[in-house]
């Protein structure tokens, strides 16, 4: 574990329920071993969930940007790095990334977060005492990410409903992040995920889903993008509601 100035460093080892039947990192573990190292972090210096709960709040992200060179294997050992970049009133940016042992970037992450007052659900502003000791930068802006393009009524899509169970609450009592990447790349055909491999993926959360919903996902048939990848746009619905969006960039295996 290495803490220093607003980074942090920590090495982890890969595990087999963290991969997929090709025995390579998912993308929603991928999301979550980034949370685990920014609440490793947050806890080292003694700013931890205890902490913030204690000013009647917490963190929600609002989007991630997502850059993956290669998903690391099963039994890989890689170091997980959190940076508190900067932060506004209302706004914090937040950088992540996974690396060999060797000091290679596997991916990096990038994402934005608002700080939310639990008893009311809304966004409030950013207390003092849960950011100064990150040493993050203030600014007036923080960096926009990619905003995803939408899926238009008239393009085709294929869809795949589930049901928010209790155990997809996460103890911020909102549905952990990960289930959205999984509900997203689920509706992909199996071949297709078997066929490619994921390279870039930009998302947007724009409401909450709660426990007991019917939660829709969408995606759209892969187009041509640039350098020979295709792209696939996402969306999750709740009753024909927007609920986060996103769009995936993918590498054909050799």
């Amino acid at each position: 574990m290495v803490l220093k100035d607003n980074e942090f460093e920590m090495q982890h080892q890969i595990t087999y329920y963290e991969c997929d039947p090709k025995g390579y990192l998912t993308l929603g573990m991928l999301i979550n071993l980034a949370v685990l190292a920014s609440g490793s972090q947050s806890e080292a210096l003694e700013i931890g969930e205890a902490a913030v709960k204690e000013v009647g709040g917490g963190w929600v992200i609002t989007s991630y940007d997502i850059f993956v060179d290669h998903f690391p294997k099963i039994g890989e050992q890689v170091l997980l790095g959190t940076r508190a970049t900067s932060y506004n009133k209302y706004f914090a940016f937040r950088e992540f990334w996974v690396k060999d042992l060797a000091g290679n970037e596997l991916a990096h992450i990038n994402g934005v977060f608002v700080f939310m007052d639990m008893a009311t659900r809304k966004m409030v502003r950013i207390p003092d005492e849960v950011i100064y000791p990150y040493h993050s930068a203030p600014v007036k802006r923080i960096p926009r990410l990619h905003r995803p393009d939408e899926i238009q009524t008239e393009e085709a899509v294929t869809q795949k409903q589930y049901q928010v169970r209790y155990f997809d609450i996460d103890a911020n009592l909102h549905v952990n992040n990960a289930h959205y990447f999984d509900w997203m790349l689920d509706a992909l055909d199996a071949d297709f995920l078997k066929t490619h491999t994921l390279t870039k993926m930009s998302i947007k959360y724009e409401r909450e889903v709660r426990y007991g919903d019917l939660v829709t996902s969408q995606v759209t048939p892969a187009i041509s993008s640039d350098q020979g990848q295709v792209m696939t746009k996402h969306q999750i619905l709740v009753n024909q509601e927007l609920h986060a969006q996103a769009n995936c960039w993918w590498n054909e295996n050799a």
